[in-house]
Formats: C-alpha cells, structure tokens, sequence
C-alpha cells in the first residue's frame, strides 16, 4: 500500500524533529479541575499522574473567567435554548443572534465600526491578510510575528513583501520607503503583545509611520495588530496595546480564546473592510462560526471586562505579574521587563530550560519551555503567564520552587 511508503517518512520526519528538540511531545491531559479554595486559585489533575495537583503557569486565561459560574450558566443557558452546534456556515443559515450581538460588542468596545468573529483568531489573521492582499499589495511584517501572521504571508501572492526587525521602527520605515512606486497598497502587520517575551509593538511609532508615507501609497498604508494576547489582558481598561501606546491602528485582530475564556476570534476594523471581508474571507465563508453558547459567554465575558470589576481582576492581574517578576529577579533570575503578564524567565541555555521545566514539573508546576531551535540559541526561557486566578500564595508558591532549584 502507499500509505507504507508514506508512514515511514513520516515516521522518520517526526524522529528528526525529535532529535533536534523541535517536537512538541506528549501531551498533558487534564482529567479533573480543582476549584479555587483555601487562599489558592484552581488546581488540575493531570492523566498519569494519580491524584498529584498542578499550578497551570501556562494558560491563556489571564482573566480566569472560564471556570466562572456566571460565564458557565451563560453557556448552558444558549446551549439548552439553541443546542450545541450553528448546523450551517453562516451565510446559509448558521447566523444567529447572539453573533450579531457579540460582533456589535466588539466594535463598540474598540471604538470601531464593525465587528466580526470567525472560529479562532489564527483563521481570523489568515482571513484578513489574504483577502486584502492584491498583486499590487506589499506586505511589511515583524520578524517575531506569529506563525499566523507568517501562513497568511505564505498563502498570499503580493507586489512585495519585507520583514523588519523586532520592533525596529527605523527598518519600518526604510521598507516603506524602499517600496514606494512598486506596489498600490501597504499592509504593515504586528502582533500587539509578542506572546513568546511578553513585550509590545510600539504602535503609537509604528502609526506615525504609516500616517507619513500613506499618502506616497494610491490605496493607502494600512495597519493592521494581532493583538490576541494583549486585548483583555493589558491596558487600562484591557483594549489591549493600542491603549496601552495612546493610538489607533486601521484594524486589530483580537481572540475570545485568551483573556475571555472561552473559544474564537474577531476583527474590528471600518463597514467596507467588514463587509469586503464577509464576502472574500475564506475562513470565514467556508467555515461554522463558534457555537451560540459560546457567543452568549463570550458576550458575558466582555461584560464582565468591561466593567468596575473588570477593571479590578485587571488591577489583581498586575499586582501578581509585578509580584511574580520582581520574586523571580529578587531569586537571581534574568527577565524581560514588562506590564504584560507573560513573563520571561531567560534561561540563555537549552538544557537548563529542560532541567528547570523538569523541575516545575515535579513540585506541581506546569510552565512552558522554549529551547533551541524553537527559539534562537542564547535566547531559551521558560514562559510564565499571569492569571487573574492566581493568589498572592500561589505566586510565593512558584517563586519558592524557582529558588530551590539546585542548578540556578
């Protein structure tokens, strides 16, 4: 059979990966969650691991509101009158209310003028960046950018395309300038909030830039945020980087899987970029959008933000990241600073990452670790991401453990 052939190059694929430290191996399994109690926020229960509690320092959460009573009863509520899946993409009949809702609750909470939601915020990006993307497009992009950002890249068949440095306006610029009279139109692409360090986009810079050369461009330059990790997490009241910079950028990208808890992604961005985008988006055409209770969560999630304790989970969120990353440069370690709650712990070595990830993981810890060649040499670390069901003692907790690691 061909699939004999096949299976052997795979399997031999896969063995490459593994030995140069590229696989992503196995898989924890969560089997049960232990709510909140006694001073300490949620715990979880991992398959093979009997009735041993694990500390989640690596989840997208970082409002803690999917465990929520409130977000869950929204859920069930919409699954009970609804059922559980929309029957249908939503140009033929998978459209409901709550969809309409919740993409009017975003723009209104962006300050923009139309919103739309698709399945997951990695579709959202492809289904941006492609459609508005012509022969006569030039596509100018962070190097640290997320994979989706650089898929959608791939999949696209611009005038031109140029990556900048991190964060190096000045190389912005120059490919701006260097691009002027070959292409019709700009898109400059950013992640909001770099999910692997932590740190931002300086998008406040990056808006000049755009404004001062946008009239060299017949169809404009156009910027464009993935702010998934940043929107509900980071700002005053949780917009998300563009607040946090003091500006305003032509169209963010933004998820319902991260600080809101539950599953998806949207744009917001003007009526004709919407309304280009439902006709032209293929992963959103082709695609069922998230199910109705997960809307009616979602919607509950951003009223939950969107308000005065919304703005106090976020004033807990940074309290714990400041206690988190002051503890970890008090104990020695090196850190990338920053308001986010994704804190770096620099490692600077591969095999440290994996010894230290081991031992995390054997007090109860769960935390990620990037090693080479997921990340440059020199530059491995271990992920931290601040929840807002995280306590004061469940930090202290984390910190003890980094402090007793013998290889520091």
């Amino acid at each position: 059979m061909a699939l004999d052939k096949l299976n052997k190059v795979l399997v031999d694929q896969v063995k490459d990966l593994e030995s140069t430290g590229r696989a992503k191996g196995a898989e924890n399994v969560v089997t049960e969650v232990i709510p909140a109690k006694e001073g300490k926020g949620p715990r979880y229960l991992l398959e093979g691991h009997g009735d041993k509690e694990f500390l989640r320092m690596n989840a997208n959460s970082y409002l803690g509101l999917s465990l929520r009573k409130d977000m869950i009863q929204a859920e069930e509520n919409a699954a009970l009158k609804f059922g559980v899946g929309p029957g249908a993409v939503r140009f033929i009949a998978g459209t409901y209310k709550s969809h309409v809702t919740l993409e009017e609750r975003l723009a209104e909470f962006h300050h923009r003028e139309e919103g739309m939601i698709f399945s997951s915020a990695y579709v959202t990006s492809l289904g941006v960046i492609f459609p508005l993307t012509t022969k006569e497009t030039v596509l100018i992009s962070d190097e640290l950018n997320h994979n989706c950002i650089i898929q959608a890249m791939r999949m696209s068949r611009p005038a031109g395309k140029a990556i900048y440095p991190h964060n190096n306006m000045e190389e912005l610029e120059k490919a701006l300038k260097e691009n002027v009279g070959k292409a019709k139109r700009a898109l400059v692409i950013t992640d909001g909030i770099f999910s692997m360090r932590g740190d931002h986009a300086p998008l406040k810079k990056l808006t000049e830039i755009c404004e001062k050369y946008d009239h060299l461009y017949e169809e404009g330059v156009i910027s464009i945020v993935d702010d998934s990790h940043g929107v509900g997490a980071f700002g005053k009241t949780g917009r998300g980087t563009e607040e946090y910079e003091n500006t305003k950028v032509d169209i963010i990208v933004g998820t319902l899987g991260k600080a809101f808890g539950v599953n998806g992604g949207y744009v917001v961005a003007s009526h004709a970029v919407i309304r280009h985008l439902r006709e032209t988006a293929p992963t959103y055409i082709y695609s069922n959008p998230i199910t109705v209770s997960e809307t009616e969560a979602a919607i509950k999630a951003l009223e939950i933000l969107d308000s005065a304790e919304g703005r106090e989970i976020l004033k807990r969120l940074r309290e714990r990241t400041l206690q988190f990353e002051s503890g970890i440069k008090a104990a020695g370690y090196e850190t990338i600073e920053g308001a986010h709650p994704v804190v770096p712990l620099m490692t600077r070595d591969t095999g440290k990452t994996k010894s230290l990830v081991e031992h995390l993981k054997k007090n109860g810890i769960l935390a990620t670790g990037l090693a080479y060649p997921v990340v440059p040499k020199g530059d491995e670390e271990i992920r931290f991401q601040i929840s807002g069901e995280h306590t004061e003692t469940d930090i202290d907790f984390v910190l003890e453990v980094l402090k007793n690691y013998p290889n520091k």
